[in-house]
């Protein structure tokens, strides 16, 4: 009783928020880059561009044990640092075209240290 309690209703580590700009020009910037993607100028290449940065870059020290009927699947929570590494993604409004280019991993001393 007490840890279904503690599951389902009681989770302080999760927080909720929405955190408005005081810019005063903020409606008038909203317009203009909607405009631009709904109508965008003439021989123009309109691009959205969004990144992820410190992505921890991790190789599981053993395979994961496959499922099979009735038992699910069994990763192995042991797991070797490779440093981090960052994703960027761009989609090219008017065809729908992504990519995305993933940067090396880095590793520092400090990153690595057990």
């Amino acid at each position: 009783m007490v840890s279904t309690y503690w599951r389902r209703a009681r989770q302080p580590h999760r927080t909720e928020g929405f955190k408005s700009s005081t810019d005063p020009q903020l409606e008038a910037k909203i317009r203009d880059v909607v405009g631009l993607y709904l109508a965008p100028p003439q021989s123009a290449v309109v691009v959205c561009v969004d990144e992820k940065t410190q992505i921890q870059a991790l190789d599981r020290t053993r395979p994961i044990l496959p499922m099979r009927p009735g038992i699910p699947q069994r990763p192995i929570h042991d797991y070797i640092r490779h440093g981090t590494t960052a994703l960027f993604a761009a989609l090219e409004t008017a065809t729908g075209r992504s990519s995305t280019p993933i940067t090396r991993a880095t590793a520092t001393a400090s990153s690595c240290a057990s």
